[in-house]
């Protein structure tokens, strides 16, 4: 029986690592095996943004990496937590009943929606912000080496 309330936080929490995905799907899931390498580039990023400094190129290319997969991890924690008992049991339930309670909604698992809501939102936004800053500053330095 896969329960939502736990699928909802191995999501907002181990998700950038694939936990919820081998929790639900098993050891077997590409999709669970490939979650940590964007995390893994994005932490690279903020190595180099310590080691070169805020002007590296590559630091507001791979940081965004980070950003977008605790976002979408976080997503998927609040789709899990919003499922109905119903839709869950079927999806990863099915040979237990429509109303089984490992697919029902308890506050623990409203507070995982929640958390994944806040923290999502939050994380993608600042990537989105410090990956267009960088960027933009960096076509603003080339425009004004082309015309010196």
């Amino acid at each position: 029986m896969k329960n939502k309330t736990l699928a909802a936080w191995l999501a907002f929490l181990g998700g950038p690592l694939g936990l919820h995905r081998f929790y639900l799907r098993g050891m077997s899931d590409l999709l669970g095996w490939l979650l940590p390498l964007p995390t893994a580039l994005g932490v690279y990023g903020i190595a180099r943004v310590q080691q070169h400094g805020l002007d590296d190129p590559w630091s507001w290319v791979l940081i965004p990496l980070l950003g977008f997969t605790i976002a979408g991890c976080a997503l998927f924690a609040i789709i899990y937590g919003l499922m109905s008992p119903e839709q869950w049991n079927a999806r990863f339930n099915s040979a237990a009943a429509a109303d089984a309670p490992a697919g029902r909604t308890n506050w623990l698992t409203i507070a995982a929606v929640v958390l994944s809501l806040l923290v999502g939102t939050t994380v993608l936004m600042a990537s989105i912000a410090y990956s267009f800053q960088h960027y933009f500053e960096y076509q603003i330095e080339e425009g004004r080496k082309i015309s010196q």
